[in-house]
């Protein structure tokens, strides 16, 4: 399994709070052809992404194969607050996951 990063970052917004995590994925649709072998480059995209707010989970996203390579995904929570726990976790098609947590930090 590859080494995945994420990176989260949260900001005041419109009476609420932002959440930005960018992953680092290729996200293969599978419909691209290697240039040197001119094989199929299989299909590998993140499928579910769930975010928790203070141990809640808040959201579950289903995506697909047509999001870009290292993802930006944004949310927006209206009852956050400074200091509330933050957890983002991933999977794949391929078996592969990812979990950061950080907290709400609007300094």
């Amino acid at each position: 399994m590859a080494d995945r990063k994420m990176r989260m970052r949260t900001r005041a917004q419109d009476g609420g709070v932002e959440l930005q995590v960018l992953v680092s994925h290729p996200m293969e649709s599978g419909l691209r052809t290697d240039k040197n072998t001119g094989n199929k480059i299989p299909a590998h995209f993140i499928q579910r992404v769930t975010l928790e707010h203070n141990g809640k989970v808040v959201v579950t996203v289903s995506t697909g194969p047509a999001i870009s390579e290292d993802p930006l995904i944004g949310f927006r929570l209206k009852d956050a607050k400074h200091g509330d726990k933050l957890k983002v976790f991933w999977s794949d098609n391929m078996g592969e996951s990812a979990t950061l947590e950080g907290t709400v930090d609007l300094s």
